[in-house]
């Protein structure tokens, strides 16, 4: 697999973010990512509440700080993979087109290759923990995107654990078939970035 060409970077500088009680907070419509990938970093400094120089209204009280995730994103120029790097995590998403043939979980030969890398990254990084998770879009059943989703997280993890070949590395593998979209389900450019798989593990090294 060539290196990938940046199409995209963004990166999200940490923030300590101030809530103003009661005042509701961004995070509390639930998790808009898989269980098990939400950030959990705490705020590193100590927020003085009567410090002259914070001005808040009378009676107000100051909410938990928050820090913010650095997030950095790259996606390859046919946007068929992308990665993303956080503080704590890794995330490659492959699409799945260029992994599987239409509605069929077997990997091809540069599917396999492009694992490959990514195992070179898992590896790099010494990490005990890998995360699989097989998204779908919204045609067909949910039923079967759920099983078809599954079917090539399997897949794809069973293809890993061949190229690390390491006994001390858990894999958590899902199948969450059309939850999380990533794009609008509506259009066929967001359907496909839907059908994809995408492979977390932590950052354990510099």
């Amino acid at each position: 697999m060539t290196p990938l060409t940046p199409r995209l970077t963004l990166a999200v500088v940490t923030l300590v973010v101030l809530g103003i009680a009661p005042a509701a907070r961004a995070d509390d419509s639930g998790p808009s990512v898989p269980p098990g990938t939400e950030p959990s970093a705490t705020a590193p400094v100590d927020v003085d509440p009567n410090d002259p120089d914070l001005k808040l209204p009378e009676g107000s009280t100051l909410a938990e700080p928050k820090v913010l995730d650095i997030k950095q994103v790259v996606e390859d120029e046919s946007g068929d993979e992308r990665r993303e790097d956080t503080n704590a995590d890794v995330t490659f998403a492959l699409q799945a087109e260029v992994l599987f043939g239409k509605d069929s979980a077997r990997l091809g030969t540069e599917a396999k290759a492009r694992i490959a890398v990514i195992a070179d990254e898992i590896a790099k990084q010494n990490t005990t923990l890998v995360r699989v998770f097989g998204f779908t879009d919204n045609l067909g059943s949910s039923a079967h995107g759920d099983v078809l989703a599954k079917q090539r997280a399997d897949a794809v993890q069973a293809a890993l654990a061949g190229d690390l070949n390491d006994p001390g590395i858990t894999f958590e593998v899902r199948g969450y078939g059309e939850q999380y979209p990533i794009a609008d389900n509506s259009t066929e450019e967001g359907r496909k970035k839907n059908r994809r798989v995408e492979i977390t593990f932590p950052r354990t090294a510099g």
